[in-house]
């Protein structure tokens, strides 16, 4: 009885991820369909790294038939840039980096100086104008609506003005899996085929389809700080305070951002097996460990507002 309820669960189990898989592929088919210059927005996190392994089952035979666009801080986890370079290699997508420290020097945006100083809010402006240089229709984002309450307002197809901005209160309905992609001269589409998704589906389709991720959400041990409960990583590009001290740890990342605002988890999970395990059994979800998120109850929803992912 315990072996066939076992085989029930990963019958569901595989029937689920088959489902959200078809439903992101279609809306990745459909963003191919109506728009002339999508591009995909890519961290080098999982989400947009499952969203690479998407879109090439999407299009396959062929290639993924729009570029990758990275907003680059500069204050990049090595691990993260090795594996984007690595994956835009094997998969002989274009690269298209947007830089904060390029629009810093230009004077587009101002650094943020101290402890608390992070370039994450900075990549707004960086993202927007980007997407204005290569005359971008629409962006493809990983964002899920399990991540945040901002997020979860978000649609399949969220269109933004000319100045890039989000109004949560003025959607389009998407009934019958219908998308209306129409816009304005000037205006872009962000589209989230992953709205569906939660982090624990994302984990499980990792280890379904041994899809590769960086060494960075494996633990292993790193020299770490800890403010105000979050375990910071000791890097050149973050400030301490006076009285934080450095220890060495073992800790993986379930989200990977802005190295200045990403924090880590205490955690020997050394396995996608083990990792899914600790995801069930976490409390706290995983932009818990984000600092920029703490800044003000309506961070996100703020800076979605202005043109944030």
């Amino acid at each position: 009885m315990e072996e066939k309820k076992h085989q029930r669960i990963e019958i569901q189990r595989n029937s689920h991820l088959k489902m959200i898989e078809e439903e992101a592929i279609f809306v990745m088919r459909e963003v191919a369909a109506q728009f002339e210059r999508p591009v995909l927005l890519f961290s080098g996190g999982k989400d947009s790294i499952v969203m690479v392994h998407l879109a090439q089952k999407a299009f396959r035979p062929g290639n993924i038939p729009f570029p990758l666009m990275h907003i680059d801080t500069g204050h990049n986890f090595e691990e993260t840039i090795t594996f984007r370079d690595e994956l835009v290699k094997r998969t002989g997508t274009r690269l298209i980096v947007g830089s904060v420290q390029v629009s810093i020097d230009k004077g587009r945006v101002r650094e943020e100086v101290g402890p608390e100083a992070s370039r994450n809010a900075l990549q707004t402006v960086v993202l927007l104008d980007t997407l204005k240089v290569h005359n971008v229709d629409c962006a493809l984002g990983g964002g899920r609506r399990d991540e945040e309450k901002a997020r979860a307002k978000e649609r399949f197809f969220s269109h933004r003005d000319i100045f890039g901005q989000w109004d949560p209160k003025n959607q389009r309905p998407e009934l019958w899996g219908i998308f209306n992609g129409r816009k304005n001269q000037g205006e872009h589409f962000r589209v989230f085929p992953l709205s569906n998704w939660t982090e624990m589906d994302v984990w499980q389709y990792i280890a379904a389809e041994q899809i590769p991720i960086p060494s960075i959400y494996y633990s292993h041990r790193r020299r770490v700080f800890n403010r105000r409960g979050t375990w910071l990583n000791d890097s050149e590009f973050i400030t301490r305070y006076p009285d934080e001290v450095t220890e060495e740890k073992i800790v993986r990342f379930r989200t990977i951002g802005d190295a200045t605002c990403t924090g880590a988890v205490l955690s020997h999970a050394s396995t996608l097996e083990e990792i899914i395990a600790e995801v069930a059994a976490a409390r706290v979800t995983e932009r818990g460990n984000r600092h920029d998120d703490k800044r003000s109850e309506a961070a996100m929803e703020d800076r979605k507002k202005l043109g944030y992912f």
